[in-house]
């Protein structure tokens, strides 16, 4: 009897991410629940620019690249073209909230019927470690290397309370995938996310918050420490909107 095995959905290749990056973990239950769902066929993710450029590598169904931030508006496009697909993004927090901001927040505000992923792990990635804008008070990066300054650069951002502010959006919840809880947590809400656009019901998100412990300069272990210390206090865990949630209390 198999207990555990590798998702159809994901190729069985070795990933480029680097020791104790969550990207992985957050690829696995995104193809677990394209399998669940039995949606292989019909999904198509977009792949963004950031660490996670090459997903296309990793899934089975079809993938498509964007410009650097441009997915919810790539998305949009496919999603409207042939309504029958099913459409997600799978994008960085220097992708998402910074260049693709207005692509993220119109997309949200029109309640486009397509899912977003979204990796938050406060730093800029892929291109050597700079501040983001979700990026800590007093974080040090590669720019800024006395800590953030929010004099100068002002606050993080926090989309999933920033886009709770919208009409438009149908489901916006905050996960990490810190522990075994947490991650099942997290599989549970990229799954409702999923559902919401088979259910025509319109734009979903799911923030995870992650770990960079290459350009946090941590080991694996401390990194997910700097975590739960850090992170979490400041982007707290939950659901931020769940717009059919709301209309059942009130039936």
């Amino acid at each position: 009897m198999v207990v555990f095995d590798r998702p159809k959905s994901l190729v069985d290749v070795p990933l480029h991410y680097c020791p104790g990056c969550t990207h992985g973990i957050i690829h696995r239950l995104v193809a677990e629940v394209v399998d669940e769902l039995g949606i292989e066929g019909k999904t198509i993710g977009i792949a963004p620019v950031g660490c996670s450029v090459m997903a296309y590598n990793y899934f089975t169904f079809d993938m498509v690249e964007a410009a650097h931030g441009r997915a919810p508006a790539v998305a949009t496009g496919i999603k409207r073209s042939d309504p029958e697909n099913v459409v997600f993004t799978y994008q960085g927090d220097g992708d998402l909230a910074s260049i693709g901001m207005a692509e993220t927040v119109h997309a949200a505000t029109r309640n486009e019927n397509i899912t977003v992923i979204f990796v938050n792990n406060a730093i800029y990635g892929m291109t050597g470690g700079q501040m983001a804008p979700t990026s800590l008070p007093g974080q040090i990066t590669q720019t800024s290397p006395y800590g953030r300054d929010v004099k100068q650069c002002g606050f993080p951002i926090r989309i999933c309370e920033l886009l709770s502010t919208l009409d438009g959006p149908e489901y916006l919840e905050r996960v990490t995938v810190n522990n075994v809880k947490n991650v099942r947590n997290a599989k549970k809400a990229i799954k409702k996310a999923f559902q919401n656009q088979l259910d025509n019901k319109g734009f979903s998100l799911v923030e995870v918050v992650s770990t960079c412990p290459t350009n946090w300069g941590l080991t694996p272990d401390k990194a997910m420490k700097w975590l739960e210390d850090n992170m979490l206090p400041y982007y707290p865990l939950g659901v931020y909107k769940d717009r059919s949630a709301k209309k059942e209390e009130e039936a």
